[in-house]
């Protein structure tokens, strides 16, 4: 296929948006870890993080066209009543990337609920290393990119089209990673909001892993959670926190500086 082609271009744009919709996930863990180093290392993070995941998210793309089926076939096979398991390379990183991402949004969730939190987050302190949290990035960047590169494959054999893709896609990543964290900085309620987001990535890529493996407990398949539900959960979690912000906001007006009124 010419690279310069109609078709060519189309499939382009296509693979593009794909890896746009499929990176909202990545994108909102990058800046959540972000936010775990000193202020002004943070856009550095961020750039550094995405830059060096493009790099290996293509090495990715080309192990995986010419070896896709070492990822796929399963190298583990368990058959009992109660478990029913057959794990390949491709749901163990899933599953392990799943694993981690909900430890991260449950630790969070906890210690934002912690007395001094708010100060000791304002104070904007590190509370990892640059490295480890670029190295952070990159490697959920690579668990992420398995699904949108598997899906690229899918669309196309043209290496060259399939490597613009990703380079295209990661920097659009870069220019909404400093968008979406200076957003969540400066309207720090939607804190809450964009955690139990990343909690429901998290039992996504648990369910889509646990699919791949072929998993079942007492005979009851995992299913994977489908894109269009994991979308549709966020946005109503977004209609209730408007919701319930301004409920609360009329709410204090309604009460006054002097407190509510008696009964």
């Amino acid at each position: 296929m010419d690279f310069f082609s109609l078709d060519n271009f189309l499939t382009l744009l296509m693979l593009t948006l794909l890896q746009a919709v499929l990176g909202f996930d990545n994108l909102l863990y990058i800046s959540m870890e972000s936010k775990r180093v000193a202020a002004a290392d943070r856009p550095r993070v961020r750039r550094t993080g995405i830059a060096i995941a493009i790099v290996l998210r293509i090495g990715l793309l080309f192990v995986l066209t010419k070896a896709i089926q070492f990822f796929q076939d399963p190298f583990l096979s368990l058959a009992t009543h109660p478990l029913h398991v057959r794990l390949s390379g491709h749901a163990l990183i899933v599953l392990l990337g799943g694993a981690f991402i909900l430890y991260t949004a449950v630790k969070e969730i906890f210690h934002m609920l912690a007395p001094a939190a708010i100060n000791r987050h304002h104070e904007g302190p590190a509370q990892v290393s640059v490295n480890k949290a670029v190295t952070m990035i990159v490697l959920m960047n690579l668990v992420f990119s398995f699904d949108s590169i598997l899906g690229a494959i899918a669309l196309t054999d043209n290496f060259a089209t399939m490597a613009v893709a990703v380079v295209i896609s990661g920097l659009l990543m870069v220019w909404l990673a400093d968008r979406v964290s200076t957003f969540l900085q400066r309207n720090r309620m939607y804190e809450v909001l964009g955690l139990f987001v990343l909690l429901l990535v998290g039992v996504m890529l648990l369910s889509e892993g646990g699919h791949l493996a072929h998993l079942s407990f007492f005979g009851f398949a995992i299913e994977p959670m489908a894109k269009s539900t994991f979308y549709f959960v966020i946005a109503v979690l977004v209609v209730v926190d408007v919701v319930q912000g301004r409920y609360q906001q009329k709410l204090l007006a309604m009460d006054g500086p002097e407190g509510p009124p008696s009964p």
